[in-house]
């Protein structure tokens, strides 16, 4: 008898045994796919912050025998797919939300971690992040990066700022990129109408009026 090591099921043949996969043999085998890393690392973190006190690390064979297996799987495809703005913070703000574990695929859920991400951030951070993904749109268009504001489609741009690649912080503090508002219709401000709320950040820029002349002197020294 050939006996299978994860569900000690028996078979007369060694080659029915190879072709064999339970469902914790399918687990082992998936141990290196993307999403189940990702889900196995916010597996770890759940536990680190749930159960401080435990000091030994979960282990792959304590998360493949979960009942939130799946669950968390399913949590790593989502991050997977939607490649979050800093995964590993992202991964952290939901393991510290208190949301249930199901609801953490959820867009609302990702996108308010986005809005609490850009209402916090220095505008150091802001800037290098939204130079970058100028930067990129430029390679990838042929074109200009600075001249993103002023030739990006406006779905494009929508994006962007909705999913703060582009943050509020250097919209908002140029000319160019003021303009480029104005040109959205209502469809396409609706949906970054949460992200660019417009009383809280001439409310923040009022309180930080050193950072706002360091994001225009940036902006005005990159052609921007």
């Amino acid at each position: 008898m050939f006996k299978c090591d994860y569900c000690d099921k028996e078979f007369m043949k060694e080659k029915t045994l190879f072709v064999h996969v339970c469902e914790q043999k399918r687990r082992a085998l998936a141990k290196t796919e993307k999403h189940v890393v990702l889900g196995f690392d916010v597996f770890r973190k759940f536990y680190k912050i749930t159960q401080p006190n435990t000091k030994q690390d979960k282990t792959y064979e304590d998360f493949s025998k979960s009942p939130y297996y799946n669950a968390f799987v399913k949590f790593g495809s989502f991050v997977s797919n939607v490649n979050p703005l800093y995964p590993e913070k992202f991964m952290d703000y939901v393991v510290s939300s208190g949301v249930k574990l199901d609801h953490w695929c959820r867009e609302e859920l990702y996108d308010q971690y986005v809005i609490d991400f850009a209402r916090r951030e220095s505008p150091e951070t802001a800037l290098q992040r939204s130079i970058q993904t100028m930067m990129n749109w430029g390679d990838a268009n042929n074109a200009q990066w600075n001249h993103y504001f002023l030739y990006v489609s406006l779905s494009r741009a929508t994006f962007d700022i909705k999913d703060a690649k582009i943050s509020p912080w250097v919209v908002l503090n140029c000319k160019s990129g003021r303009d480029m508002i104005k040109k959205f219709n209502d469809e396409q401000l609706t949906a970054v109408s949460s992200i660019m709320d417009i009383p809280f950040w001439m409310n923040k820029f009022k309180k930080s009026p050193a950072d706002v002349e360091f994001v225009k002197q940036i902006a005005k020294e990159s052609n921007i």
